[in-house]
């Protein structure tokens, strides 16, 4: 199956402009989540889009600059560690989406997204169970949130490289837990809601 054969199918039924909406970062301890929702032409087809996850750096990035070169409108939603503590991440990454929908600055008449239904929306919106590995502009979308996110974790490690942001991006791995017993959790970065960001806060607290 091409990866456009769902958004071809929506538009013989009549649709004109498709937006494709994903995320990246839920799973992540420090972090924002970032959502990204991308309008790419009827015409238009790469076949090295793909989900994400199964992209290398190097091809996500090249794949970054060809989405947004040639599609439509792309739009960013980016949600911050205390405010996902705050609504939770199935929550923040709802919100996340529907800020990339309206930084669009488009019209559209559907939405596809990647397993995630969306509140308040006036277009229908259509979740589609690995909708990254299936739908082309989910992909697309999957790509731009990636190494949108990529970038402000690598950013982060310009401020704080005591903690490995450029390599890890924020996931739990061996170093990054190390490095929380070390130095702590960071305020505004870490989310104090995950583990083991939670536990080691209550520890910090019972110390002082």
């Amino acid at each position: 199956m091409r990866l456009n054969e769902i958004e071809l199918k929506y538009y013989k039924e009549g649709y004109n402009v498709i937006v494709g909406v994903d995320e990246a970062g839920r799973g992540p301890i420090a972090g924002p989540v970032v959502a990204a929702a991308v309008i790419l032409p009827k015409t238009y087809y790469n076949e090295s889009i793909n989900d994400s996850k199964s992209l290398s750096d190097a091809l996500r990035r090249e794949l970054f600059e060809e989405i947004n070169k040639y599609a439509i409108a792309v739009g960013i939603g980016v949600i911050e560690a205390p405010q996902i503590d705050e609504l939770n991440i199935y929550v923040a990454t709802q919100k996340a989406m529907g800020i990339a929908l309206e930084n669009l600055k488009k019209t559209y008449d559907l939405v596809l997204s990647d397993a995630m239904p969306l509140l308040n929306e006036s277009a229908r919106v259509e979740a589609i169970i690995k909708g990254d590995e299936n739908v082309l502009s989910i992909a697309a979308a999957s790509i731009i949130a990636k190494v949108t996110r990529d970038n402000l974790m690598e950013q982060l490690h310009e401020t704080y490289p005591d903690y490995g942001f450029n390599k890890h991006k924020g996931y739990a791995t061996k170093k990054h837990i190390e490095a929380l017993r070390k130095h702590g959790p960071l305020k505004g970065i870490h989310r104090y809601t995950y583990e083991p960001v939670k536990s080691l806060k209550f520890e910090q607290i019972k110390l002082f």
